[in-house]
């Protein structure tokens, strides 16, 4: 008898949503973003729904943002406003790209000053105080055509392309942005959304965005424990094995320090993690 072969099922690809990537995020926060450029006509469903799952916005919502421009306000939670401003800035004549970015709490309460003070729309004064952060050369280039791109130096398939549709100023965890995560034997581990984060660590996803957003640390169900870091606005994250965590508990009783002070001392004195590590930054 003959055995009928089943095809592998193809794994669903990511949409191409950028072929111009620039990296500003050494600048200092709140202006460290990443440009995130198109050439190429705007698939608008694939667009909203990874920018919906980036920023927490309704997906209905998110389209209706990048077809019309405007910004959405997070709902208040509590007592308390917990989030910023996702704003859609769309140029009705077309001469200029459609941009989206978000404003933290403290640009927000910046926008909402400037707008009382000078009795501006609320997505202007979202519009100066998020530009007045950006680098220098970011803000020269944007009054510039297509960034003051050399098209003649670009890649064949984006020069093809035209000129620039949109740019998504971003510095989120991402599915498109793979982060890289420290494990306890040293190794370097990439993972990319959420979604993917919290399923290769066995975290929830709500347990996975706070620690992304806030930094400190998550124990996990194997008795380890993750550890992150914001640094210059973006997260950077160790894994610890319940040995590693249990010399960091122990240090936090005999020298009274912080858990994560006593997770850093316990990576550096750990000769398999500190040349794995070594490794790794040598390849690199």
């Amino acid at each position: 008898m003959f055995k009928v072969k089943k095809r592998p099922l193809k794994k669903e690809k990511l949409p191409i949503l950028y072929n111009i990537l620039e990296n500003y995020t050494d600048h200092d926060p709140p202006g460290n973003v990443m440009v995130c450029a198109m050439t190429e006509p705007e698939d608008l469903s694939a667009h909203a729904r990874v920018l919906s799952e980036s920023y927490e916005v309704p997906l209905d919502t998110m389209t209706k943002l990048l077809t019309d421009g405007g910004l959405y306000e997070y709902p208040q939670a509590g007592a308390l406003v917990t989030k910023g401003l996702f704003v859609c800035k769309v140029d009705t004549a077309g001469e200029d790209p459609k941009q989206t970015w978000v404003l933290d709490l403290e640009q927000y309460a910046d926008a909402e000053q400037l707008r009382q003070s000078w009795g501006l729309s609320m997505e202007e004064a979202a519009t100066r105080v998020f530009y007045r952060t950006l680098p220098e050369e970011l803000k020269e280039r944007l009054k510039q055509r297509n960034l003051g791109l050399d098209y003649a130096k670009l890649e064949l398939s984006v020069m093809r392309g035209g000129d620039v549709k949109y740019i998504d100023f971003r510095k989120d965890w991402s599915q498109h942005f793979k982060r890289k995560c420290v494990m306890p034997d040293g190794k370097l581990v990439e993972t990319s959304g959420l979604e993917d984060f919290s399923q290769f660590h066995g975290v929830s996803q709500a347990e996975a965005r706070t620690l992304l957003d806030h930094g400190g640390t998550c124990e996990l169900k194997t008795g380890g424990v993750l550890a992150c870091q914001i640094i210059n606005g973006q997260p950077s994250v160790a894994r610890f094995n319940a040995r590693q965590y249990s010399k960091a508990k122990a240090l936090v009783k005999s020298k009274e320090v912080h858990i994560m002070d006593a997770l850093s001392e316990v990576a550096m004195s750990d000769p398999v993690l500190m040349r794995a590590l070594q490794r790794a930054d040598a390849t690199t």
